[in-house]
């Protein structure tokens, strides 16, 4: 898993509430159990048309939003279904960071799983932020994990609260994988040592 460190770059206006996982990917794209490859069906049924052309009032089909790394949503961002595929859909499509007023605890989880950072912010701050995003592809915002700030275009910052092991983990890019090898040496000697106590096992 990439680290996450600093992230400055296009955001994407998307006021909806309640945006569920079912709207992030539709349940016809969860046959696979890859990874990669999920980002060109990420909010497909907004994303495309009848016909599978693309819906050019979508915000992430605009030109200016096509290489947005960060996402500002309405609250609720995430609920529905506990498919991980939702975090993997927007992790492919190049998505880094979701900032809302409040995501659903299971898509909330996954997203660090997934080297992605959802930031919980009042809804002045989410404002604030939409508005700034609202400009298009010249006004960048700084997503600061070290520091737990964001920054809009215009220098205006809000901080944001993270738990701690979830902010080592981003910054270092470990999931769960990575954390069990962190103590690879521990489970070796564990392993040598259960061999010669009991041989039988």
């Amino acid at each position: 898993m990439e680290k996450f460190e600093k992230l400055t770059g296009i955001a994407a206006p998307m006021p909806l509430v309640n945006i569920d996982t079912d709207m992030i990917i539709p349940k016809q794209f969860l046959k696979t159990i890859k990874r990669s490859g999920l980002g060109v069906h990420a909010f497909d049924e907004m994303r495309y048309l009848a016909d599978g052309t693309e819906n050019p009032d979508f915000v992430l089909n605009k030109p200016q939003y096509r290489e947005a790394q960060i996402l500002v949503a309405g609250d609720n961002f995430g609920c529905g279904s506990s498919r991980e595929h939702a975090p993997w859909a927007l992790a492919d499509f190049g998505v880094k960071a979701v900032i809302s007023t409040s995501f659903a605890d299971i898509f909330y989880n996954n997203c660090f799983k997934n080297g992605m950072l959802p930031i919980v912010l009042p809804q002045e701050a989410v404002d604030v932020l939409m508005k700034d995003a609202e400009k298009g592809s010249n006004a960048r915002m700084t997503v600061d994990l070290e520091n737990q700030t964001v920054t809009t275009s215009d220098g205006e910052s809000f901080a944001f609260e993270l738990d701690p092991f979830r902010k080592h983990c981003l910054m270092n890019g470990l999931d769960d994988i990575g954390l069990t090898m962190e103590k690879v040496t521990a489970i070796d000697n564990f392993e040598g040592q259960s061999a010669q106590s009991r041989p039988w096992v």
